[in-house]
């Protein structure tokens, strides 16, 4: 009987962490009183050391899909935490669930990630969409290559989840070759799925990676 209510219990506590995965009231590192206006000042700090520069302004009641390209190292990671740090964005990321492993999950979380099992049947585009639809504001980061390793087609979750919550793509980039990182322009998806990727990916195909052989 024990081991029951233990089960019942364990059980209980996945379904409910799965349900608040992507939970808009919890914590992170974009919204942490006093933590947080620290971390900004830092951002900035970094960035004029490392000579990088943030391009992009505020954006206050943001709700949109954000993408961030090229991936090619992992350097992009904390690169991007600085970018939208000095923006004063609060973004959600998604990632692959192998970056969410005991004991930093909870701290990969806080930073703002949403692990991702591929290998498993899951409804995340349906789940985000529904966010969308019941929120003013949100910020999602979806990565369309998947990897920092080169690939040749993009995956397409982020632009399905923009058409059907019908919110405007906002680009992210990288561009090594001239030490800028940030936000550029919106694009607003026509449906046209093969038309709209084949858009997007001209955008980026000035933008240097800071690692080009990945790209």
């Amino acid at each position: 009987m024990r081991r029951i209510v233990i089960a019942t219990m364990l059980h209980s506590l996945l379904l409910y962490s799965r349900k608040n995965e992507f939970s808009l009231m919890r914590t992170t590192v974009f919204n942490t009183p006093v933590i947080t206006p620290l971390l900004r000042c830092i951002a900035v700090v970094v960035l004029k050391l490392i000579g990088w520069k943030a391009v992009g302004k505020e954006m206050p009641n943001a709700r949109f899909v954000l993408i961030g390209a090229p991936h090619t190292s992992n350097w992009d990671f904390p690169l991007m935490l600085l970018i939208v740090l000095k923006l004063r964005l609060q973004v959600f990321w998604m990632g692959k669930h192998t970056l969410f492993p005991f004991p930093f999950a909870s701290l990969m979380k806080w930073l703002g990630g949403i692990p991702i099992n591929r290998s498993k049947s899951h409804n995340v585009v349906n789940d985000t969409v529904r966010l969308y639809r019941e929120n003013s504001q949100l910020v999602v980061l979806v990565p369309p290559e998947g990897t920092r390793k080169k690939v040749e087609k993009w995956k397409t979750g982020f632009y399905h989840i923009a058409n059907n919550a019908e919110v405007p793509i906002l680009m992210g980039f990288v561009d090594a070759s001239r030490k800028e990182a940030g936000l550029a322009d919106f694009f607003y998806p026509t449906g046209d799925l093969e038309a709209d990727m084949a858009e997007i990916r001209r955008f980026y195909a000035s933008k240097q990676g800071l690692r080009p052989e990945n790209a």
